[in-house]
């Protein structure tokens, strides 16, 4: 009986995959009447917000790739970027970029690094744990202005994010410090000839290879964004979410944190947009706690971003634990800096 038991559970484990797999087919037909709105509310979001914003970066930052821009700015800023977080200057690029223009900005250019031969494995390692980052357009402007109704609360969450990202940089600037540096993928010859190569004659080429990489990216996004409103819808209609609200009540109580936020923080951890929109609707006297949850979903980015990230990952040899760890670190620190400078200075406190 007892080896019986053993077999059946490793069979559930060896197709545990499969099973929610199916589980979720069935639930789209299941639910199917509250799932085709959701979905789409989300091709709407991807369409709407997502496309206008990361597309142009996206097509910018492959064009740069093929110029000289990148060893130039290396040059500059490795004074910097070496003693502060253990990256060569050129890591400039992927933590600028990826705090203009939002996720997943920031991981696919470290992530085009390794595979062009321009970072070490290990230096690309502690890129994505801080140059993946939500862009000031979404915080100030959707999160702080369309959701919060107050630009100087997108202001607020901007600069503790930006704080935080810095400091979880610092903090794996000692990811792997003892291994080898020079872990190169190919030679630096081979990766001369596929860098800094634009002219104008070849211009058109560059700029349509550009495009369709993009597209290809945006679109893998785009799956990503109407999957994720799928899933949350189904956790609704089917009452798993208010179970998991009620399952985590009692600790809330204890915490002395408002029950309502526990729906919109599960929400968060799924896909970032749905979850502060829900905790931004929260009516409360005391709006800090909003804020304070909010740049902490901010920081971590969410099991969305966290799987478009590994779609990016996975062509490279990169590890996606540092991008884990670090995002998570992040949101930690994205909601202390919040609470500090709530508390010591006025001008940022919203509470009645």
């Amino acid at each position: 009986m007892f080896s019986k038991c053993n077999f059946y559970i490793l069979k559930i484990k060896r197709n545990i995959l499969a099973l929610i797999f199916l589980a979720f087919c069935t639930s789209l037909l299941l639910f199917s009447k509250s799932n085709l709105p959701a979905i789409k509310k989300g091709l709407s979001l991807w369409a709407n917000s997502v496309v206008p914003s990361l597309f142009p970066f996206f097509v910018a930052t492959e064009l740069l790739m093929n110029t000289n821009f990148v060893n130039i700015l290396g040059k500059f800023l490795n004074r910097i970027m070496k003693p502060l977080f253990n990256v060569r200057g050129e890591g400039a690029f992927a933590f600028i970029m990826g705090l203009i223009s939002g996720y997943p900005v920031g991981a696919k250019i470290a992530c085009d690094f390794r595979q062009n031969n321009i970072c070490t494995k290990e230096e690309c390692e502690r890129l994505l744990s801080f140059t993946n980052n939500s862009g000031p357009l979404f915080i100030i402007g959707t999160v702080g202005i369309s959701m919060f109704g107050n630009s100087t609360i997108g202001l607020l969450l901007l600069i503790s994010h930006l704080l935080a990202c810095i400091s979880v940089g610092i903090i794996f600037r000692f990811w792997k410090s003892n291994s080898s540096s020079s872990s190169y993928i190919g030679s630096k010859n081979s990766t001369s000839n596929k860098y800094n190569n634009v002219t104008l004659s070849n211009l058109g080429e560059v700029l349509g290879k550009s495009i369709s990489n993009s597209i290809s990216t945006v679109l893998v996004i785009g799956g990503f964004v109407v999957i994720f409103s799928s899933i949350i819808s189904i956790l609704n209609a089917s009452g798993i979410l208010s179970n998991l609200v009620l399952l985590f009540t009692p600790i809330f109580n204890f915490l002395h944190i408002d029950t309502c936020f526990i729906y919109g923080i599960f929400t968060g951890i799924l896909e970032i947009t749905n979850g502060i929109s829900s905790i931004s609707t929260i009516n409360i006297k005391e709006i800090s706690i909003n804020i304070i949850i909010t740049s902490f979903l901010l920081g971590f980015g969410g099991i969305s971003i966290l799987l478009q990230v590994l779609s990016i990952t996975s062509k490279t040899d990169l590890s996606i634990k540092p991008y884990f760890y670090g995002k998570l670190l992040q949101g930690i620190f994205a909601a202390f800096y919040t609470f500090v400078i709530i508390n010591v200075f006025p001008f940022f406190n919203f509470n009645l």
